[in-house]
């Protein structure tokens, strides 16, 4: 079973979100601040936080900064009333994982907890398979159809990312943040040119395609070889 740690100064809010994680078979913990929740991470272990930003003593930009200075690597899903492009930016700057903005549909937060918890299984194994397909994470290997190949660090990074996330659209900005860095200066023109490489070197026979997002970005497919 999963511990899910919230954290949420409001106390209804904080209620209902327990209730639902427990209703989907989660164990939870309840924190109204970030040194509460600090003070529980300190005890317990925890597979993912499901927080507020603005909130009293630490706020969740102060608790997820804090976490990711000292190697906390938990998935954290922000849930806030603040929802203009620059909050989300500044949550995805300190190390949150994924957002949602109030009111919350409590079923896709449920979803977008599980989507989290995947994909930190998949990146603690640092390895991921798709049907007869499998990439190694640490060299940046893939293995298909009997044989492997070595891709440029950028190239197997966008492809891990893509498949790590099947049916996920992921804008052109959220790749070149995640994958060139924020502060880049490359011009996504670059992503581009990688996601054409990546399709010339994938043309036959493999578990996936990888689909442009008209005038937002790509998400990968799985597909029958």
């Amino acid at each position: 079973m999963f511990n899910i740690l919230v954290v949420e100064d409001d106390r209804s809010l904080r209620t209902l979100f327990c209730t639902v994680l427990s209703k989907n078979g989660f164990a939870y913990f309840e924190a109204k601040d970030g040194i509460e929740a600090w003070d529980i991470l300190e005890k317990h272990y925890i597979d993912l936080i499901i927080s507020d930003i603005m909130m009293p003593n630490m706020d969740g930009y102060e608790l997820v900064k804090s976490m990711r200075e000292v190697g906390y690597n938990i998935p954290v899903l922000m849930i806030t009333a603040k929802d203009s492009f620059e909050d989300m930016q500044s949550g995805f700057h300190v190390g949150t994982d994924d957002y949602m903005v109030k009111p919350v549909n409590v079923n896709e937060m449920v979803l977008r907890v599980n989507a989290l918890l995947r994909r930190s299984q998949i990146v603690n194994e640092k390895k991921l398979k798709l049907d007869e397909m499998e990439l190694l994470y640490d060299d940046f290997t893939v293995y298909l159809n009997g044989e492997s190949m070595i891709l440029p660090q950028k190239e197997f990074l966008i492809l891990y990312k893509l498949l790590s996330n099947l049916n996920k659209v992921f804008t052109r900005h959220q790749l070149m943040d995640e994958i060139w860095g924020v502060d880049t200066e490359s011009d996504p023109h670059t992503l581009e040119v990688h996601i054409s490489r990546i399709r010339e070197r994938f043309r036959k026979n493999v578990p996936f395609e990888i689909i442009t997002i008209r005038g937002l970005g790509y998400k990968a497919v799985k597909c029958n070889v």
